[in-house]
């Protein structure tokens, strides 16, 4: 006789919430800015603390006027209106030039002593404290090669990627300069770039990293993280540096010799652009930026999607989903145009039943960045065969 307990008479639903999980693309256009401000709002800005910045016209009437916050957030600000994690840091000290280099260099690296994070690695510390990862790495001004160094250090650990400038009084000391870094986290930008002072309006050199950061995320919202950062038109800029000959049918030019090296420069035609989509690594699988931040978005994009899959009976019907899952995300990315393709699958050979008894899956996906088109070639011949019907087209009055 049933019990009272399991006793129905009726209909009874359980709800079974299984099957194919929507995977979201991650937020790719937060920025990680390292600044100094040695008068900015120290409530505001806090230093060696990882600050939210979501209205930027806001932050920088915070931001003083001294040192680099308030100029980077004025680039930032002409180009979009991104989601910005600030770190301000102090200015360094010394007895002569040298020595406040060094202390500064240390202070913007920082250090990750402990619990307390300090100097670029307080970006680090983003995610748990702000609830955003920087995804756009910089440190305008500040970015010598000791700094660059540790923040793509950095940006490998955030999977993020890093602009930073390049130093040279001409053309071959900057690259020169290049051949100290490999790394396909960071682009190098060289020379700087003529702008006006806010409130007074005279004419300053500044780093174009600022610049660079702000048109990253303006692309990343309007055509997607899969355009380069080459050959779109950046505003706030009233001049360049140095001069850079360049020449869209020339291949012989500094500009051409820059971007051979994996250094970005910058040109004047139709505007002021950035020109130039290398990476500075000497892997050619990530020579383009695009082909980078494609990686890095897609290896976030497919863990962080798959949270809800972790510690899930392992059955078949889970890997079907997950699998599903993924395949369903890259012809959605396909058809928008950030991937050429994609496709995940199953490995019977990496699976076997001692790896699957202990809890242990491994599915595999490809894909295929898409490339810019860097080099495009017309072919023109002249030819006389358009004469062959001359007194024809006379004739009919053609």
């Amino acid at each position: 006789m049933a019990t009272q307990a399991n006793y129905h008479h009726g209909v009874r639903v359980v709800e079974i919430n299984e099957g194919q999980r929507n995977i979201r693309i991650i937020s790719t256009a937060v920025l990680g800015l390292i600044c100094t401000a040695s008068d900015a709002d120290a409530a505001a800005f806090p230093l060696n603390t990882p600050v939210l910045v979501t209205k930027v016209d806001a932050a920088i009437a915070k931001a003083g006027t001294l040192g680099t916050l308030a100029g980077a957030l004025t680039a930032i600000r002409d180009q979009a209106r991104p989601i910005v994690v600030v770190v301000r840091v102090e200015d360094g000290e010394g007895a002569d030039a040298a020595a406040k280099l060094t202390d500064q260099n240390g202070k913007v690296i920082g250090t990750a002593v402990g619990s307390q994070y300090t100097g670029m690695q307080a970006l680090l510390a983003a995610k748990a404290k702000l609830g955003v990862q920087p995804r756009i790495l910089g440190a305008p001004g500040l970015d010598t090669q000791a700094v660059t160094t540790a923040l793509v250090a950095v940006a490998q650990k955030l999977r993020a990627f890093v602009y930073a400038e390049g130093h040279g009084a001409d053309v071959s000391e900057v690259m020169d300069y290049r051949q100290n870094f490999d790394a396909r986290e960071l682009m190098m930008i060289w020379p700087r770039v003529k702008v006006a002072t806010p409130g007074t309006g005279v004419v300053v050199d500044a780093s174009p990293v600022a610049y660079a950061m702000g048109l990253r995320a303006k692309i990343d919202a309007e055509q997607g993280w899969h355009k380069t950062l080459s050959n779109v038109p950046m505003n706030g800029v009233l001049g360049i540096d140095k001069d850079v000959f360049w020449d869209l049918q020339n291949p012989d030019t500094d500009a051409g010799l820059l971007n051979a090296a994996g250094i970005t420069t910058l040109i004047r035609n139709q505007g002021f652009r950035f020109w130039g989509s290398r990476t500075c690594a000497t892997d050619e699988l990530f020579a383009f930026e695009s082909a980078t931040r494609t990686a890095q978005i897609l290896a976030d994009t497919m863990a962080e999607g798959h949270f809800w899959a972790v510690d899930k009976p392992l059955h078949p019907s889970l890997v079907k989903d997950i699998l599903e899952g993924i395949n369903a995300k890259f012809r959605e990315l396909k058809n928008l145009g950030y991937i050429l393709n994609g496709q995940a699958w199953y490995d019977e050979e990496v699976n076997v039943s001692a790896t699957l008894k202990n809890g242990k899956l491994t599915l595999d996906y490809d894909y295929t960045p898409v490339p810019p088109l860097e080099d495009l070639t017309f072919q023109q011949r002249i030819t006389d065969r358009y004469y062959a019907d001359f007194a024809l087209r006379v004739g009919t009055g053609e």
